[in-house]
């Protein structure tokens, strides 16, 4: 029987847990939905890591025929540029997840990946993206025999994750686990307790239902959920059932859940008609601040209630937002790219 995390004593920390560093992978253009869009999209890149580097190192995955070029973009500047070659860059899916134990001690979760429920025909390098990472920082690892993508779980760092079934027990992911199976891996690679349920995430998303775009946990005992509240339209029966799921539960530790909520911004449309997956949620922690996603436009109203919101749940972070929109075109944000590194030294491999 192979030993899992767990049983070592590691566990996932939560995301407001300081960073030795953020990872991020820099976009490539023939996987792009909107492929003419790359310089646009680069850009938005540059701006969000020069955002997240106002609190902490910066570390971006690149491919091989860009290091040069990246190296020259960030010349001079505290940036590490690390080649590991993807096929995608939603880091958040495709790279591991970082775990802690006793004495400061880190290791890493491998998740198999198979680009959302083979929704995209290459992911062979972006399913060894993690082993890349983690042999790179020389961090031990441990190979999880399930598809999970970092994306569609949250945890409170006491023993309680929160995800969506929509997701997890989706067919084309996993369709030999059942949810207890599923839960039994859970708590043996993250080393949780306790796994909170919700149905589905936000209509359209592309990922079956991420829960970072639907809830986090802000603190232990208490949830962040974005809340539509137009009955007309389809996102409002989905957070409606969501936000009573959450009411009715409890965390690993007994606790009712204290549940602040944020408005969903209006909603936007791609070129192609297709609805744009916007979420406030899609935010990211770093050492002191939170990165949040704004829309602006007709969602200038709800992203001023957005950061003041989270002003008043994180008083002692800066929030600092950032244009989402080239981002969330591509089907994601600033949580799907991003991968925060725990500090601590490597739990060597045995």
């Amino acid at each position: 029987m192979s030993v899992t995390p767990d049983l070592l004593g590691l566990r996932m920390p939560p995301e407001w847990a300081r960073h030795a560093r953020t990872l991020i992978s820099w976009p490539v253009r023939q996987s792009m939905c909107h492929p003419e869009a790359y310089e646009e999209l680069c850009r938005s890149y540059n701006e969000i890591i020069q955002a997240i580097a106002e609190f902490e190192p910066v570390t971006i995955l690149v491919n091989k025929q860009e290091v040069v070029a990246m190296a020259m973009r960030f010349y001079g500047q505290q940036f590490q540029v690390l080649h590991i070659e993807h096929d995608d860059a939603w880091l958040r899916d495709n790279g591991p997840a970082f775990l802690v134990g006793e004495d400061e001690k880190i290791a890493g979760v491998n998740w198999r990946f198979n680009a959302w429920g083979e929704k995209y025909p290459d992911w062979e390098q972006d399913d060894q993206v993690a082993t890349k990472v983690l042999q790179y920082f020389s961090v031990r690892q441990f190979d999880a025999p399930f598809i999970l993508e970092g994306g569609a779980i949250h945890v409170d760092g006491e023993g309680t994750l929160l995800t969506t079934e929509s997701c997890l027990l989706h067919a084309q992911r996993n369709p030999h686990l059942s949810k207890n199976q599923m839960e039994a891996y859970l708590q043996s690679f993250l080393g949780v307790q306790k796994v909170l349920w919700l149905k589905r995430g936000l209509a359209g998303d592309e990922t079956d239902g991420h829960i970072d775009n639907v809830a986090c946990f802000a603190q232990p005992g208490q949830v962040l959920m974005q809340i539509c509240a137009d009955p007309a339209d389809e996102n409002y029966a989905i957070t409606q059932e969501n936000l009573s799921a959450v009411r009715h539960m409890t965390d690993a530790m007994g606790r009712e859940l204290e549940i602040v909520t944020l408005p969903q911004p209006p909603a936007m449309f791609a070129a192609d008609g297709q609805r744009l997956t916007l979420s406030y949620m899609n935010f990211y922690f770093v050492n002191g601040g939170i990165i949040l996603p704004v829309f602006g436009g007709a969602a200038e109203k709800t992203d001023h209630a957005a950061q003041e919101i989270l002003r008043q749940t994180f008083p002692e972070r800066r929030i600092r937002a950032i244009d989402g929109l080239a981002v969330v075109r591509e089907g994601g944000n600033i949580h799907c790219l991003t991968q925060q590194m725990p500090p601590g030294r490597p739990y060597l491999r045995q």
